[in-house]
């Protein structure tokens, strides 16, 4: 019997897209201190919807930078309790020349919503909202035990939330955390995440001489830091995408042969992969592996910006007293961000140039992930996607980080169930990030039925 849920949320489709997008207009980006006020805005916004669909306790938890967004609704003796996890910031909008609409104002096209933070995480974490709101309504009650933790600091590596998870609160004891920060593998195809890579994001800073220098008097004599950073960046990978620290691969857990296979079978053509999604002329990595295999199971290591110097129009010869590069590892099962991060730093040590000195920072880490398909909430989930989709669930992993997931798992022995409904082509951190009016609607009426199969 479809549950009265799933009518209601039909009807005030409309409605609940035109909230969305109210939502989405608030410029939330949490890396910018010129935003700080607009995260602080998004927060009570939210805090605001939950207590008005019937929450209680509905608060901010003020954090080092952003608030946590509480509420709870403990009203069903004997259930299960969840943890409803998401982030409401987002990512910054540069190049904001390549957005074909406003990044802030959102704009239906092609049977999309574009806008920064439609699908990363604002439209994930309003179709949880929207199916609570969805019961309650209709039935007065939930059928489990809710709690709702949303963050601020999630694109900024989410320190925050880390710390006041660790300091295993009261106030998020629970069975199982329900997360939608996660894409399907393929359009119409429901999707459960049980795996996720860790990451150690950080800073090489390579110091010379005390000042800039003017090359012409200088060059020649005096380290140019630029040039010592490119040595030893360019000796952290080879050219076959081989990661050259010592010891780092030692301790991964390779994919069983049976994920394996379910892999094989998964609806993936590697070459409109390249082309529609990534766009380069040719595809990259370790050889031997597949690209499922290279982006699920298999650490990276990426330079994401060398800011420093002079980098204006025109030419000035100066040689620069230092240079910086920001580099990350993407970890796998078996590593851990501790661990890597010590193998890492004591090989950019030892390749350093002579005439320099190097500083390695880690920003921020997050553990990898991977969750047993057995587990009950799993199987409710499977149940629901079913039931809304007419196809059976796959069971991928994801290239990208969830800190928090481990968090959760390490400090409240809560397993997480990551049921996401973006795709991959909704270029999320990228221009003209999107995401499907259909997946927003039918994610809403999965959310209600993993619910309520929670409950049984």
């Amino acid at each position: 019997m479809t549950s009265p849920a799933v009518p209601y949320a039909r009807e005030n489709y409309a409605r609940f897209l035109d909230e969305l997008k109210a939502l989405l207009r608030i410029p939330s980006i949490s890396t910018l201190p010129e935003h700080d006020g607009d995260c602080r805005k998004t927060a009570e916004s939210l805090a605001g919807e939950l207590k008005r669909i019937g929450f209680d306790n509905a608060k901010l938890i003020e954090t080092r930078v952003h608030p946590l967004v509480y509420a709870e609704w403990l009203h069903a003796p004997g259930k299960p309790t969840a943890l409803l996890y998401g982030h409401y910031d987002v990512q910054p909008v540069d190049p904001i020349d390549e957005w074909i609409s406003p990044p802030f104002e959102p704009t239906e096209r092609n049977g999309n919503l574009y806008a920064r933070g439609t699908a990363d995480d604002k439209g994930q974490v309003y179709a949880q909202i929207k199916a609570l709101e969805s019961l309650l309504v209709t039935t007065g009650k939930l059928p489990i035990n809710i709690r709702v933790l949303l963050e601020g600091d999630e694109e900024v590596g989410g320190e925050g939330i880390a710390e006041y998870v660790a300091s295993k609160p009261p106030e998020l004891k629970a069975d199982f955390a329900l997360i939608s920060d996660t894409e399907m593998f393929a359009p119409d195809l429901p999707t459960l995440c049980v795996g996720l890579r860790g990451m150690i994001y950080t800073e090489i800073e390579v110091h010379g001489a005390k000042t800039d220098l003017h090359s012409g008097m200088y060059g020649g004599a005096a380290p140019n830091p630029f040039m010592a950073l490119a040595q030893m960046l360019a000796k952290l990978k080879d050219e076959e995408g081989h990661i050259l620290i010592p010891g780092f691969y030692d301790d991964i857990i390779p994919p069983s042969a049976e994920e394996l296979k379910a892999w094989h079978s998964l609806p993936f053509d590697e070459e409109q992969y390249r082309i529609a999604e990534v766009g380069s002329p040719k595809l990259v990595g370790e050889a031997g592996y597949s690209v499922i295999e290279r982006t699920w199971a298999r650490p990276t290591l990426d330079v994401h910006g060398m800011p420093g110097g002079f980098t204006g129009a025109g030419a000035k010869t100066v040689i620069p007293a230092k240079a910086l590069a920001k580099v990350s590892m993407r970890l796998v099962p078996g590593m851990t961000p501790a661990k890597a991060f010590a193998q890492y730093k004591k090989y950019v040590e030892q390749i350093a140039p002579a005439g320099v000195d190097v500083e390695v920072r880690l920003i921020h880490s997050g553990e990898p992930s991977l969750i047993p398909v057995n587990n009950k909430f799993v199987q409710a989930a499977t149940r629901a996607l079913h039931a809304v989709w007419g196809k059976d669930t796959v069971f991928i992993r994801s290239g990208g980080s969830v800190p928090i997931v481990g968090d959760f798992e390490r400090h409240l022995g809560a397993p997480s169930v990551m049921m996401g409904f973006s795709l991959p082509d909704d270029s999320i951190h990228a221009p003209n990030e999107k995401f499907c009016l259909k997946n927003y609607a039918l994610g809403i009426e999965s959310l209600i039925g993993f619910l309520e199969e929670a409950g049984k």
